[in-house]
């Protein structure tokens, strides 16, 4: 159970945030030796490396956050270690099992439909984004689908890590798919898996152009939100929040659209201090607020003509349907989050429009950095 402190923010620049080390080793839970050649990496970042003769590794230029560090191998169960990193770190020795093969019988039914499942699967994981088009996936005979016609939910998984290349955002990502799942009945659509990040090699051009359109992903993102927040700058860097009320509707008689009934408190402003707490963990935050946030991109607005003062209609304004803007929906009393702006617990937090349609075209590692200027 998490405890909640409240205090007050510190400015954290992000550009100068201190990077630190985290060094191991992997031994053999068997025979007590050392494993070499095992892929040590940190989920979700562009930090990874192999481990050496003697089983030792370090990762290096780690920014402030909490991690998942895994370690995998062909032979050997993939482990999974959280940690959160503040300093320098040593971790104790990872011990690493074997994989016991089993032998199950296996029944093979031909799925006629498997083109039109990838091809569903596409626009679930990419999205519908403009950067979309420009990423494929290497390896797709890894990937597993299901249709339950029942429940109308698609579903889908790999085997083994995706090759997966964005060539908009300049990455070459190695993605282990957990679980894709798309509700039809509740429009919720949601996927989880580990990943490393790889930066693809290019011309000064290419380069040019991925640092754009990095920037251009990050900018308005719920990570630019997040480290906005915890540096008490959301409003310097462009975001403006309301407060969404929201509550069931009796007369929807079954409808997905008109489920809830939803009322915008366009004025005031809501500020940092309304939603966001410090937790008694270093280096972990959370957000909190009785009803629901809407969250607007102001350097982004469609409505240019309200960017710069407060909206005066309180119920469904212009503003209520920027494409821009993202309604933020508590599954849980309190959502935890990182330094780098990366949510610790996804299933307690529903993204409602723009947020909620950025898929994998648009992933960035949990460790950017935006870059500004040439």
């Amino acid at each position: 159970m998490h405890r909640i402190w409240i205090i007050l923010f510190l400015a954290l620049p992000f550009s100068g945030v201190s990077q630190y080390t985290i060094s191991g080793r992997i031994i053999n839970k068997n025979d007590q030796k050392p494993v070499a050649d095992a892929s040590v990496f940190l989920n979700g970042a562009t930090v990874g490396t192999k481990t050496a003769d003697n089983g030792t590794y370090t990762l290096t230029n780690v920014r402030p956050g909490q991690y998942d560090l895994v370690v995998s191998i062909i032979g050997f169960e993939t482990v999974q270690q959280n940690i959160m990193v503040n300093k320098d770190i040593q971790l104790a020795d990872i011990l690493i099992s074997p994989k016991t093969i089993v032998l199950n019988e296996v029944k093979i039914r031909p799925n006629g439909n498997r083109e039109r499942d990838y091809q569903t699967f596409l626009r679930l994981f990419f999205g519908n984004s403009e950067f979309a088009a420009d990423c494929k996936i290497l390896n797709p005979d890894l990937l597993d689908f299901d249709f339950d016609s029942s429940t109308l939910v698609f579903s889908a998984s790999s085997s083994d890590f995706l090759e997966i290349e964005n060539n908009a955002l300049g990455y070459k990502i190695r993605y282990l798919l957990t679980s894709l799942t798309s509700d039809s009945k509740t429009g919720i659509n949601f996927f989880e898996g580990q990943a490393v990040f790889e930066e693809l090699k290019g011309s000064k051009a290419q380069q040019r152009r991925w640092q754009k359109n990095r920037l251009k992903v990050y900018l308005g993102s719920s990570m630019h939100f997040l480290r906005s927040a915890i540096s008490d700058n959301i409003t310097d860097e462009g975001f403006r929040v309301l407060r969404l009320i929201r509550k069931l509707n009796p007369d929807s008689h079954g409808s997905i659209r008109s489920k809830y009934k939803e009322t915008l408190v366009a004025n005031p402003y809501l500020s940092v201090n309304d939603f966001l707490k410090r937790t008694n963990v270093p280096g972990q935050y959370a957000l909190g607020f009785d009803d629901c946030l809407y969250v607007l991109y102001a350097k982004k607005w469609a409505h240019k003509a309200i960017k710069e003062k407060p909206v005066s209609q309180a119920s469904s304004p212009a503003v209520f349907d920027d494409p821009d803007g993202t309604k933020v929906i508590f599954e849980e009393a309190y959502v935890f989050f990182d330094a780098n702006g990366i949510i610790i617990n996804p299933q307690s937090i529903l993204f409602d429009g723009k947020w909620g349609t950025s898929a994998m075209a648009e992933l960035l590692p949990v460790d950017y950095v935006p870059v500004t200027g040439p």
